[in-house]
């Protein structure tokens, strides 16, 4: 309410200003109000889609994961692109992408990669990010300078709250502990810090490695898999409600979301809300508001 105040507050400045400038003819005036029309548009953009956020768990903050598929070398490059991409969408939203795990390919790009956003409503804003995403360009790594297509996978799950109950019984699960590699000076290889946590029942394998100390790192992947196990949960119960009200909507959506094409055009096309545009490498900076917003608006109308 705060926010929508302050907005309502500013456009209605901002209409008695113009409404002076234009009585006094000054050029000037109008010039400057010219330049802020654009911020405030996009902030009227921002109030409207966090309006469509409606779902409890749209306010919680996110673990986003990574990971190359079809592909080979292009598509460990292309997941490392995308990790790129969200984490500067994150700091654009005023979000903080905090990295929990990443391991490196040998040749180039990522084999897996995990961060948690940090932020209100970041899991609502990054919710519509998951699924399978397609590359299309000219390898950097052919010698022969083919046109490669590329897939990897986001997901994105609610980092949920602390007083959240979810039961992980010490029988259901394995504890391993190994010595992290990747980045992080002469103590990161020195000691076996890294945990990876394997919940037996649901087959679901969280490792964290970015923290110092074992402790901390176990904490941290416990706090991850936590989070998995009420996504997977949730999504029991979405399928459950889809499937009794099967007869009142339809949902064609495929699972390949989203496909970048940088050869032989340049476009970005979500195959879900056909929204487009040609500025591919905004899009890959982590301008995804178009996209987020679509989603959010048709996934409100469903």
């Amino acid at each position: 309410m705060e926010g929508f105040g302050g907005l309502e507050k500013d456009i209605e400045d901002f209409s008695d200003l113009l409404e002076l400038a234009s009585m006094e003819e000054d050029a000037g005036m109008v010039e400057d109000l010219a330049e802020q029309i654009g911020s405030l548009e996009a902030r009227v953009e921002e109030m409207e889609a966090t309006r469509l956020l409606g779902d409890p768990l749209d306010a919680l903050g996110a673990f986003v994961s990574f990971s190359p598929g079809a592909g080979g070398i292009d598509s460990a490059d292309w997941a490392e692109m995308l990790l790129r991409m969200i984490s500067r969408y994150c700091e654009k939203k005023g979000f903080e992408p905090r990295i929990v795990e990443i391991q490196e390919n040998d040749e180039a790009g990522i084999k897996s990669a995990t961060i948690n956003v940090v932020g209100e409503y970041a899991y609502g804003h990054l919710k519509s990010e998951r699924g399978i995403h397609r590359l299309v360009r000219i390898s950097p790594f052919d010698a022969a300078a083919r046109r490669h297509t590329s897939f990897a996978a986001i997901d994105v799950i609610p980092e949920i709250e602390d007083d959240v109950d979810v039961e992980v019984k010490d029988e259901d699960l394995r504890v391993d502990t190994y010595r992290a590699g990747g980045h992080g000076g002469q103590h990161v290889n020195k000691t076996d810090s890294a945990v990876r946590l394997t919940h037996i029942p649901t087959g679901i394998v969280v490792q964290c490695q970015n923290e110092r100390s074992q402790h901390k790192n176990k904490a941290q992947a416990m706090k991850v898999l936590k989070a998995r196990i009420y996504e997977l949960e949730m999504e029991k119960r979405r399928k459950e409600a889809e499937e009794r009200n099967a007869e009142k909507k339809e949902i064609a959506w495929g699972s390949q979301i989203r496909s970048y094409v940088l050869a032989p055009y340049r476009l970005v096309k979500d195959t879900r809300t056909g929204v487009e545009t040609g500025n591919v490498d905004a899009v890959l900076d982590g301008d995804l508001d178009r996209f987020v917003h679509a989603y959010l608006l048709a996934t409100a109308e469903s």
